[in-house]
């Protein structure tokens, strides 16, 4: 059985079976996000649980997707240009909420589309940074 301790503020760590983890969580009731090991994982208040660093498949397309921002954040780096090819994993935008850096990665071989971000910009909760196709 897993144990929980807060060892900070929005901070929690995680003793399961022999490994320990470390928890960001922030929001408010009804909108948490929750930042363990590189992955973002947003509840909303009607239960819609999501992980964010995935992507959205555009609508008609299921070959295109919009990589969104998991929660309200600052751009520290965008890494990738319009045009260019990206493999699986890579590092298109890297984001800074709560002290953290936050990557966002390809989901998937794919080539940038758009970029609609720039470093420095605030950037709010589902706004799209890249698409890909």
């Amino acid at each position: 059985m897993a144990t929980v301790t807060q060892i900070g503020s929005g901070v929690f760590r995680v003793d399961d079976e022999g490994r320990q983890a470390v928890v960001y969580v922030a929001g408010a009731a009804g909108d948490m996000w929750a930042f363990c090991d590189g992955v973002i994982y947003r509840e909303r208040e009607r239960g819609e649980q999501r992980m964010s660093g995935t992507a959205k498949a555009r609508r008609g397309d299921p070959a295109s997707y919009q990589m969104a921002a998991p929660m309200p954040a600052t751009v520290v780096r965008v890494l990738v240009s319009t045009g260019q090819s990206v493999r699986k994993g890579d590092t298109l935008v890297l984001l800074e909420a709560m002290k953290m850096e936050l990557p966002i990665r390809a989901p998937a071989d794919a080539v940038v589309k758009a970029i609609n971000c720039r470093e420095g910009e605030l950037v709010q909760p589902d706004m799209t940074l890249v698409d890909l196709a």
